[in-house]
């Protein structure tokens, strides 16, 4: 059976602890830094990324703290969320939010907590 250490996990994952420093909402999945901050509907800056831990049904994640004060700045619906590293330029991480939410410039949006995670090997 495929094993990865624990520490090999943690290291990819890691890097959302520690490097990420802006979560945005957009209005489709971005595969590049600038796709996600060239069309995005609101930040939160610094959003609040735990240390890697054990992920239900194997492997490991990290876990994204609730989001009650993002800033929206243009008017639409937001169907993903993007975490980048703004200080190199990088897209780390970017997937579907658990549902489609319209927002308003000038408002705020909020998201619940939601985990990255990578799976055991098969």
């Amino acid at each position: 059976m495929p094993l990865i250490g624990d520490r090999v996990l943690d290291n990819g994952l890691t890097v959302l602890d520690t490097e990420a420093n802006r979560l945005d909402i957009c209005p489709s999945e971005p595969s590049t830094y600038s796709g996600a901050t060239g069309t995005s509907l609101g930040y939160k800056l610094n959003p609040s990324i735990d240390a890697p831990a054990d992920r239900t049904g194997g492997g490991r994640k990290v876990t994204v703290a609730a989001i009650s004060d993002g800033t929206v700045i243009v008017t639409d619906t937001a169907t993903h969320y993007a975490i980048t590293d703004t200080a190199n330029s990088r897209l780390l991480a970017a997937a579907p939010l658990s549902a489609s939410q319209g927002v308003t410039a000038g408002n705020t949006f909020t998201l619940t907590a939601f985990d990255i995670g990578i799976p055991d090997p098969v």
